[in-house]
């Protein structure tokens, strides 16, 4: 696609990488085939979502001019921001199904969970980049503070699902750091030693309630576990081909619930059947690729963290939220990515994408700083004024710090 010098050029120059931009097309074309049918042919909600669509692209182009060194800046304010917006939304937020987690300013209603997303990973990777990899032992201690300062605050809403994502968007990323497997095994035998005080003493009576329905939706068919039964009737009856597009019957007839957000696969699945599956998880699939190969090329510590975290947090969306809507794992509320409908989350994954792509297009310039500043070291002055070597041997040496 980009072989002809001139078309490699034009994508240099607007900083967007194509192979990530037509695997994220793809899926916003399927994605607004799937809502269509699943909004039962809603010619406003098809609007909005268009809408969508093209803001988060909007967003994600801006996002990919801006250099990473200005994303490392940036991210003490924006975590402080998200902190902010956190506190906000216990304080007066809105409340919607029992839950407060949104913040209503009148022309604008989001929720500041979805911030978090990238304010987290954003501040993790910057304080990283200051230390040595791997992290000492201190440091990663404040990294981890970092991280669970927002987590709780996300949990407290309640919103045990976002929270958890929340916590993994930071965690990936100081896992990438170079953490010592020794160090992962102590923290995962703390984990394990605080379920028993999270599952009685921290999680609500509807959440635990969640958790017996993935062992048992039968015995309640009609309350807690009718998402559930729903969702796997509708996965299983679309057989290898699907019913066919706005032909699915659970879909269709209003049997399935909220199934233009959070069990859109199940829509998915039923009317365009294992296909239609295979089709998107291909889709996902190139699109992970493709970031971690953009995160293993990156010239900097903070480019390749950032990357590959936000790559492996992407996984683990698309695999909560599959794995939810088969009865695998419990019912927590986390949307398909790019594919369900909701603004707010589709617009902070665009601007992770605009992210990704500005770490990739942006790394020639860190590659040219050490060439100039290389050249300058082996040739002494050479034509190139003093201060201007100095200067190349400074963007050199910050660049390797980096």
């Amino acid at each position: 696609m980009t072989d002809n010098p001139n078309k490699k050029q034009f994508w240099d120059k607007v900083h967007l990488d194509p192979t990530m931009l037509l695997i994220l097309l793809a899926l916003l074309v399927y994605s607004a085939l799937v809502i269509w049918s699943a909004s039962g042919q809603d010619i406003g909600m098809m609007e909005r979502k268009i809408g969508q669509i093209a803001m988060g692209l909007v967003i994600m182009v801006v996002m990919a001019q801006i250099p990473p060194r200005v994303y490392e800046g940036w991210a003490p304010y924006l975590y402080i921001i998200c902190i902010i917006l956190l506190v906000a939304v216990d304080a007066f937020g809105a409340i919607s199904k029992g839950a407060q987690r949104w913040l209503d300013l009148g022309i604008v209603r989001f929720q500041p969970s979805e911030i978090a997303k990238i304010a987290v990973p954003l501040m993790v990777a910057r304080f990283i980049n200051r230390d040595v990899c791997p992290p000492s032992l201190k440091n990663t201690g404040i990294a981890l503070v970092l991280i669970f300062m927002p987590t709780l605050l996300v949990a407290a809403q309640p919103d045990l699902g976002t929270s958890i994502l929340v916590a993994l968007s930071g965690l990936f990323v100081l896992f990438l750091s170079g953490l010592s497997w020794r160090l992962i095994g102590v923290a995962v035998v703390l984990v394990a030693a605080f379920i028993p005080i999270l599952w009685f003493f921290l999680m609500h009576d509807y959440q635990r309630q969640r958790v017996m329905m993935l062992l048992d939706p039968e015995s309640d068919p009609l309350g807690a576990g009718y998402h559930i039964i729903q969702s796997k009737i509708a996965i299983g009856s679309g057989g290898l081909r699907g019913k066919g597009w706005l032909h699915g019957t659970q879909s269709q007839l209003e049997f399935l619930p909220e199934r233009h957000t959070d069990f859109i696969f199940a829509v998915l699945a039923e009317e365009l059947g294992l296909v239609g599956i295979l089709i998107l998880l291909a889709l996902y699939i190139l699109l992970i690729m493709r970031g971690l190969w953009i995160a293993a090329r990156a010239q900097t510590t903070f480019g390749r963290v950032m990357a590959g975290g936000l790559m492996l947090i992407l996984f683990v969306y698309v695999f909560v939220n599959i794995g939810m809507v088969s009865g695998i794992l419990p019912v927590v509320g986390v949307p398909l990515p790019l594919v369900s409908y909701g603004g707010s989350a589709l617009i902070v994954l665009m601007a992770g994408f605009g992210i990704v792509m500005s770490i990739h297009t942006h790394r020639k310039n860190v590659v040219e700083k050490r060439v100039r500043g290389a050249q300058c070291v082996s040739s002494g002055s050479g034509s190139a004024s003093r201060q201007e070597c100095s200067r190349h041997v400074q963007a050199m040496m910050v660049s390797n710090r980096r």
